[in-house]
């Protein structure tokens, strides 16, 4: 996600805000999810934990990694880190898991 002032969550140090990371997040979850079932069904997310490791450093890129660990009938697992430089110094990590249903996404 590229750094903007549209997204910054404290002016003095020009840090983005966490509503925006989570956002980041919450989609790149479900990026990795679609590639792990290979199709577009539809997700909805049910449990979404962030914990917020450090602030991103102010003018920087940041980035998220997303791995699909494992997929149920009904249920995708999720593990995430959102770094900047270094994915070994990440900014926040996650966990989550998603419904999957049996319907296609709408793709317009």
């Amino acid at each position: 996600m590229p750094y903007s002032s549209h997204i910054i969550g404290d002016p003095y140090n020009k840090i983005i805000h966490s509503g925006a990371v989570t956002t980041l997040i919450d989609t790149a979850c479900g990026a990795a999810i679609f590639q792990a079932q290979n199709n577009t069904q539809a997700l909805a997310t049910l449990d979404l934990r962030v914990d917020y490791l450090s602030p991103a450093a102010s003018g920087k890129n940041i980035q998220a990694y997303a791995d699909c660990y494992k997929l149920t009938s009904t249920i995708a697992f999720v593990r995430a880190t959102v770094f900047t430089d270094d994915i070994n110094s990440p900014i926040a990590t996650a966990t989550a898991t998603f419904m999957r249903s049996n319907k296609s996404f709408p793709i317009n």
